[in-house]
C-alpha cells in the first residue's frame, strides 16, 4: 500500500461461525497480487495463518495453521497490513488474500511467527473477529 493513498477506514466485525482444527506444510497457496480486498456484510471468510512473509505474488505459501471461518457483520475494505483480532486477542496482520475457492471465499492469510490452528488459539464459535487498519 502506498501510505499517500491509504486514507482512514470503519473497521471490519464479524463472528467466527466454525473453528478449524488443522493445519498443512504443502498448502500451496497463492497470493492475490492485491494488497487490498473489499467485503461484504454477511460474507464468510476463512481465517488461515501462517510465517510465509513474501507479499509478492510468488511461489506457494506452504506452512499454514486454519483458524476458522468468520461471518462479517459489516460491509468494509481489508488491506495487506490490517490487525487481526479475536475477543480483543491480537490473532496476527494480514498478508495478503488467496482466491481458489472465490467467489465462496476468500483465504485471509495472517502473517504469525508459527502457523497456529483455532484450538491452538482456544477459539470459540461466536468469537468476534476484528480488523483494524
Amino acid at each position: 500500500m502506498n501510505p499517500a493513498e491509504d486514507g482512514a477506514k470503519r473497521a471490519v466485525h464479524g463472528r467466527l461461525v466454525k473453528v478449524l482444527t488443522h493445519r498443512r506444510d504443502d498448502r500451496g497457496m497463492t497470493l492475490e497480487p492485491f494488497a487490498s480486498r473489499c467485503v461484504r456484510a454477511g460474507e464468510v471468510h476463512e481465517l488461515v495463518t501462517t510465517d510465509h512473509t513474501g507479499t509478492a505474488a510468488e511461489g506457494p505459501v506452504d506452512r499454514v495453521g486454519f483458524l476458522g471461518f468468520v461471518e462479517l457483520e459489516c460491509a468494509g475494505v481489508l488491506d495487506r497490513g490490517d490487525t487481526v483480532w479475536a475477543d480483543g486477542r491480537r490473532l496476527g496482520t494480514v498478508l495478503g488474500f488467496d482466491a481458489c475457492h472465490f467467489p465462496n471465499h476468500y483465504n485471509i492469510l495472517l502473517t504469525t511467527p508459527t502457523p497456529r490452528t483455532g484450538p491452538d488459539l482456544a477459539l470459540a464459535p461466536e468469537a468476534e473477529i476484528r480488523f483494524t487498519q
